[in-house]
């Protein structure tokens, strides 16, 4: 490539198994009422990340378990409300990550990662990764949440990469695919959880990263 090509990810989600991890955390202290509460908490965190985008991830994290437990007749103490927060950290990655970027990286694209969560807990969650992001925005740098523009912004001002040049990858269609649309770039919609979303927005839709290399070689136009 003699163009600087970029994909940018989103973390939780896409490259992290964000619901295996929850529902790890949210057992050991709703038992059998965590996946209930898991589905409840996401009706919940945007709505706390769009009233307080100035808070840091965790404060949001802790905050919609309240209200979400709340809802559900569930009691949490404040050690037990900060519990996502806590193991965000550890979360697992899904078995392609690792593989899919390592190749990606050979072929020569720089990688980022635009991300709601804190820099300090990304950074923890990075050490598990096998290679090395070529630049990073994150909601505690700009005090903002997806799906509101400052990431995309941000990004395009530190990177300097064209809209041409430039494909997001993520999981979440309400926090990235249209945002992303919105920005004026290409999309690959990883529907890990076979949702029904339509497809007119990105640009591929992939139930993995699996082929995720060979994808963006024909987006950016490389293909042998």
């Amino acid at each position: 490539m003699t163009t600087t090509k970029w994909l940018t990810f989103d973390c939780y989600g896409t490259l992290i198994d964000w619901r295996s991890g929850m529902t790890a955390a949210l057992t050991t202290v709703a038992g059998p009422d965590a996946t209930q509460l898991l589905t409840e908490y996401h009706h919940h965190e945007p709505v706390v990340q769009n009233e307080h985008p100035e808070w840091t991830y965790r404060a949001v994290l802790a905050e919609a378990l309240r209200r979400a437990a709340h809802e559900c007749d569930i009691s949490l103490d404040e050690d037990g409300a900060d519990v996502l927060g806590r193991t965000l950290p550890g979360w697992p990655l899904f078995p392609d990550t690792n593989e899919a970027l390592r190749e990606l990286k050979a072929k020569g694209y720089q990688l980022g990662i635009l991300s709601n969560v804190d820099r300090e807990a990304l950074l923890q969650t990075l050490t598990g990764f096998d290679v090395d992001f070529d630049e990073i925005v994150t909601s505690s740098d700009i005090g903002s949440y997806k799906p509101a523009p400052p990431h995309f912004e941000t990004f395009q001002k530190l990177s300097g990469v064209e809209n041409a040049d430039w494909i997001h990858v993520a999981c979440s269609w309400f926090h990235d695919v249209e945002p992303a649309d919105r920005h004026g770039i290409r999309s690959i919609y990883i529907n890990r959880e076979g949702t029904s979303h339509p497809t007119d927005l990105a640009a591929a839709v992939l139930p993995d990263l699996v082929t995720l290399n060979t994808v963006a070689d024909q987006l950016f136009g490389n293909s042998d």
